[in-house]
């Protein structure tokens, strides 16, 4: 969830809650000031009655009307205090039920006491009340919609550095060029550039400097292996009939070949993790597939290896040696953990590619079949799968181990 969704979903759910009980509290008090309102009303109608009454020594004259109406009627027994209070009642001006505010008192006149109730509709005040209460809801949606707009336009505004930064840092681990971010108006924002440009400047400088010496390295080993097969194959002619000698000289050849093999996998994987290859080439993958099964026929004669191959002919983005690298790591791992006399399957189609072989052992370890110098037997230098999946991250392809029915299934997907 983005940020801006975040805050405005707080936002907006308090401001709602907070306009809501607004709007609950603003509505009994309004409530509460139209009814004193009303009972004003009443006592100032008591009081010009009190007045008439004392004035002339008898009851007014009445008029009604739709609004307000006055009954008099005897008392059969006098009340103390006068009574207010809201009571439903039929409006017969207006021939409907509706809520009246009745303020009910005692008068005398010529020794008679008398109830007078004066009563006044609350109808006006309920009217208000359905007036104000929409108004006031139409109000709180319209700023609610305004505050949400201005809060968009805002954030978005404020944030536009932020996502600047991103988009920066997104070009620069795609493209691995250096990283210079620009003045910001905003200082946290200025601040985290910085950081980032001076982390970033060093980490490019580590990189150069690792790559260079990894590429250093990797030629000087080069010199001194080859020097040491060769001095071993001169060996070879003056050690012929010394057994033991030969044993020796045997040993070291193939310690050699080994530490050849291990420097020319690291040296491929440190390429692979630096992308320094360009994955653009359409290739064809049946092609290398059936040439690379070719160069294993004897291997697969020697051990009664019974090759099954399924391929569909398509084009792939892709590189060309990498894809060669690919196949023969996967033909050489199957070849290496089949038993004599086993089964090997390869199917090829355009979105994914399934290397199974049969197997004795029971199932790779799942958390370590892929990384470095994992190795189910002593053979082989335990990189190869770790190549395959190196490669297989590169050019964006998923692959996956499965084990079942005594046979190990290398899947990869080209649509990762």
């Amino acid at each position: 969830m983005k940020l801006f969704t975040k805050y405005n979903r707080i936002n907006i759910t308090a401001t709602i809650i907070i306009f809501l009980a607004g709007s609950v509290a603003f509505y009994f008090v309004l409530d509460y000031v139209l009814i004193r309102q009303l009972d004003a009303s009443l006592r100032s109608e008591k009081q010009e009655i009190t007045e008439y009454i004392q004035l002339h020594q008898q009851l007014p004259e009445i008029q009604n009307t739709k609004e307000q109406w006055i009954q008099i009627t005897k008392a059969s027994q006098p009340i103390s205090n006068s009574i207010t209070k809201t009571i439903p009642a039929y409006n017969k001006s207006e021939n409907e039920r509706e809520y009246i505010r009745q303020l009910i008192f005692m008068v005398t006149v010529n020794k008679e006491n008398y109830l007078v109730a004066v009563n006044k509709s609350e109808t006006e005040t309920d009217e208000l009340l359905k007036l104000i209460i929409p108004l006031t809801l139409s109000m709180v949606a319209l700023i609610l919609l305004f505050n949400y707009l201005i809060n968009r336009r805002l954030i978005t505004s404020i944030w536009q550095p932020f996502y600047n930064t991103i988009n920066n840092i997104k070009d620069y681990a795609a493209n691995q060029q250096s990283l210079t971010l620009s003045k910001e108006p905003i200082d946290e924002i200025n601040l985290l550039n910085e950081s980032l440009n001076k982390m970033t400047e060093q980490i490019h400088k580590d990189f150069y400097a690792l790559r260079s010496f990894t590429e250093n390295a990797s030629h000087e080993m080069q010199t001194p292996l080859a020097i040491i097969r060769t001095k071993v194959e001169s060996l070879y002619q003056l050690a012929e009939g010394k057994e033991i000698m030969m044993q020796q000289l045997l040993s070291i050849e193939d310690a050699c070949l080994k530490l050849s093999k291990l420097h020319q996998s690291l040296l491929l994987l440190t390429k692979l993790e630096n992308k320094q290859f360009i994955l653009n080439e359409l290739i064809q993958l049946k092609s290398i597939l059936e040439q690379k099964c070719e160069e294993r026929t004897e291997l697969l004669e020697s051990k009664h290896i019974k090759l099954q191959i399924d391929a569909a002919n398509f084009e792939i983005h892709f590189h060309q040696h990498l894809a060669e690298i690919l196949i023969s790591n996967l033909l050489n791992n199957a070849i290496r953990y089949t038993a004599i006399g086993g089964t090997i399957s390869i199917s090829l189609f355009q979105k994914q590619l399934i290397v199974s072989n049969t197997g004795t052992t029971g199932s790779l370890d799942l958390d370590k079949v892929f990384t470095r110098f994992y190795k189910a037997s002593d053979t082989g230098t335990g990189l190869g799968l770790s190549i395959i999946k190196e490669i297989c991250t590169s050019a964006g392809f998923s692959i996956s181990y499965v084990y079942e029915k005594n046979m190990h299934h290398f899947i990869i997907g080209f649509q990762a």
